[in-house]
C-alpha cells in the first residue's frame, strides 16, 4: 500500500483538497485499494475544523462529494507511517522543521513541483484555481509512480537486477 499525506498551514483548505482529488483519482483508475490518502497541518489554529466551506463548494462541484474531513496536526508518527508527504508551499516545509524537530524530511517534496509552480494559498486566485493546480499536479505525480511500478514490474519479470547490469 502506498501512503500518501498532504500537508498545508490549517489543513481546512488546500491539503484536504489534495486529499480529496487524490482519492477521487485513484477511485476512478479503480485501484484506491492501493493506497491511503490523508492530509495534516503544519499548524495547530484549525484543529478538529471542517473543510472551509469554499473548498467544500469546490470540491463538490467537481463531484467529489464524500468530503468528510477535520483538521489534524501532523505528527512524528504521521511521519514515520507515510511513504510521500507533499505539502503546499515553503513556508509548510519551515513549519515542518519546528513541528517535526529531529526528522530529516527526506520523505517530503512540494506538490507544485510536479508542475513548477507553488499551491497557492485560497485567497491568492481563488478556489478554481487552486483545484485546476492541485489536478495537474497529482495527475503528474501518478503518472510518475505509474511509470515507476511499470518499471519495476518489467524489471522484476524478466530476472533484471541492478547487480546484472554492473
Amino acid at each position: 500500500m502506498i501512503k500518501v499525506l498532504f500537508v498545508c498551514h490549517g489543513n481546512i483548505c488546500r491539503s484536504p483538497m489534495a486529499e480529496f482529488i487524490m482519492k477521487e483519482k485513484v477511485k476512478k483508475m479503480s485501484i484506491e485499494n492501493k493506497f491511503y490518502i490523508d492530509s495534516r497541518a503544519t499548524s495547530n489554529e484549525e484543529i478538529g475544523n471542517n473543510i472551509y466551506p469554499q473548498a467544500l463548494k469546490t470540491l463538490y462541484n467537481h463531484g467529489i462529494m464524500e468530503a468528510t474531513h477535520y483538521a489534524e496536526q501532523i505528527t512524528i508518527d504521521d511521519y514515520n507511517y507515510f511513504d510521500y508527504i507533499f505539502v503546499m508551499d515553503q513556508a509548510n516545509i519551515r513549519m515542518l522543521k519546528y513541528v517535526l524537530y529531529g526528522c530529516n524530511l527526506s520523505k517530503v517534496s512540494l506538490i507544485g513541483d510536479f508542475i513548477e509552480e507553488n499551491i497557492p494559498k485560497r485567497w491568492k486566485n481563488g478556489y478554481k484555481d487552486l483545484s485546476g493546480r492541485l489536478n495537474t499536479s497529482l495527475r503528474s505525480y501518478l503518472q510518475g509512480l505509474f511509470l515507476i511500478m511499470l518499471l519495476v514490474f518489467i524489471t522484476q519479470s524478466i530476472g533484471l537486477t541492478l547487480a546484472g547490469l554492473e
